[in-house]
This record gives structure tokens, sequence and C-alpha cells, in this order.
């Protein structure tokens, strides 16, 4: 396995600046945000498509530092009823069409969430009551999910590209039974960003995740979560405690070994070889506690021993 870096957590640094800082902490691959929910502070998308020259350029600096660019990254939600949706559809095909001309064949995002009859904003079904959540539910699947995720595909087919979806809260494909019900839809060009911390909060056990999906597994982002039992234990996980709340809410995103230890991440791993993938780590930081330099830092020490 290698050790790989969501571009987006170094995004206060400008692209050269950044490369040098993932270069001298040891990354080895690279998955650069493109835009939608990413400010994509290290690729002008529009340039990219149009100028060999910016393309050529962006390559050279990749390479003259020894790393690989190995995925781009369009999360937001394609599926959301109103403007940001049309916008993050845009993004999302652009996406798409500039990766085999940056010679990258993976493309990392989530699956969307769309509303449900006449809403104007995303609509996450979680319960199986009242009655109603199975009818909004269906027509989700049925009229808006699917249609798009089938024109999504055949235009990744086109350019020899597969689509890694992160199992992620308020988005349609959260779970592996999600992720197998729109593959079964729509084939295997689908598969999973299986990115640990999110089922860890959700209460999945990400090992027997990894199991489940096998070759369904296109891409792993390496980051961590963890669960407050105090606070979890009166607020349940379902949290809307604003994110850099970090004393108040029942769980937090953490520097990798600060929510689980060093064996989990170990265990974790070998399930992963297990179920056939031995592919880049992509380390995400999201942890308010500390920069993002020391938290990739620690990061990629802690896979590092946990690849031993």
């Amino acid at each position: 396995m290698r050790i790989g870096l969501v571009t987006d957590s170094l995004a206060h640094l400008d692209r050269d600046s950044m490369l040098d800082a993932a270069r001298s902490t040891g990354i080895e691959a690279l998955e650069i945000g493109c835009g939608a929910w990413s400010s994509a502070p290290h690729l002008d998308l529009d340039a990219m498509l149009a100028s060999d020259t910016e393309r050529l350029s962006l390559l050279a600096a990749i390479e003259r530092r020894g790393l690989d660019l190995v995925a781009l990254n369009c999360s937001g939600n394609p599926l959301h009823p109103g403007q940001s949706g049309a916008s993050h559809r845009r993004v999302a095909e652009k996406t798409v069409r500039l990766a085999p001309l940056l010679g990258v064949k993976r493309v990392v995002m989530m699956s969307g969430c769309p509303g449900g009859p006449g809403d104007a904003n995303a609509n996450w079904i979680t319960t199986a009551w009242p009655p109603e959540t199975a009818e909004v539910l269906a027509w989700q699947w049925h009229e808006r999910i699917v249609p798009f995720w089938q024109d999504l595909v055949a235009l990744a087919a086109a350019n020899g590209v597969t689509l890694a979806l992160e199992l992620h809260g308020q988005q349609a494909v959260y779970n592996v039974p999600t992720l197998f019900r729109l593959r079964e839809a729509v084939g295997n060009r689908v598969g999973a960003n299986l990115d640990p911390s999110h089922l860890m909060w959700m209460g999945a056990d990400p090992a027997k995740a990894a199991t489940a999906l096998g070759p369904a597994i296109h891409h792993v982002h390496a980051k961590d979560t963890r669960i407050d039992p105090a606070n979890a234990a009166l607020a349940s996980v379902i949290d809307t405690t604003p994110m850099a709340d970090h004393p108040h809410r029942a769980w937090s995103y953490v520097t990798l070994g600060d929510g689980h230890p060093l064996p989990w991440w170990r265990t974790f791993l070998a399930a992963l070889r297990a179920a056939g993938y031995d592919d880049v780590l992509s380390i995400e930081h999201e942890d308010v506690s500390c920069t993002p330099e020391e938290g990739v830092a620690r990061s990629v020490e802690l896979l590092r021993q946990a690849m031993v």
C-alpha cells in the first residue's frame, strides 16, 4: 500500500508549497480537489480542461517531487434540487472528462442526496417510520438517484474512469447496502471510497465493511473519528453541534490514532488486504484541534507503523 493525501488537507498552501509539504512529509500519491464542496485551491478545473499547457505544468510539478497523481475529487451534492445541485453536476462531469487528460483513472465523489417530491433541499431518509419515509425514499431512488448515476456512469465509461463514492452521512449512498444497491442499478464502474471515519460515527464496523465490499473498494481515505462517550450518552451520535465545538460534540474527526489506536489501524489494513485492496491510503485531515501540517505528519507516521 502507498500513503496518499487529499490535497485539500493543506488547502491553506499554494500548489507548490502543498507539493513540497507532501513530499517532505513522506506522501507518495495525491488526490486533488476539483470543486463542488472543495474550493479547489490547487487546480483550476476549467483551465485544466482548456489548456494542454496547464495540464503539463501540473503533471511536471508533481513529477519533479517524485509524487503520483492517482485521483481527482469532486465531492458535493449533484442531486440537490436547488442551484447548487446543477453546479455540482457540472463539476462532476468536467472532472470525469479531465481525469483521462491527466492520466487519472479514478474520480472520488459522493452519491448526492435529493429532496423528496416538491422539496427545496436535500432530504436524507434514515428511518423506516413514519410510513411516508418509505414512499419518499422509493421516489428518490427511482426518479432521481438511479437516472443521474446511469448517465454519469455512461460518461465515466466513455472516459475510462471508475467512480469511488465516499460512504457518508446525508448522502443516498452511506453504507455497504446502499452502495451495493446503486451498483446493482448502474453497474460495477461505481464502487466505494471506503472512509472509515464516517462508518465509525454511524455505528458500522469499517473492517467488516471492507470484507463485505471486497472488489467493490475502489479507493480508501485514511481519517479517524473519536466518539465522546459522555456526550454521546446524552445526545446520541446524531449530533448537530458545530464541528469546531469539540468539547460538546458526541463525535469529532481527529488525526489518525487519536480516535482509534495503532492496533485498530493494523486490523483495518489487514482487512483491506484480505479484501484484495493494495492501493493508496489517502489521508484526509479534518482535525480542528491541530494544524494540518502536524495532523498530516502524524497520520503518515501512524500508517507507516500500521503497514509493518
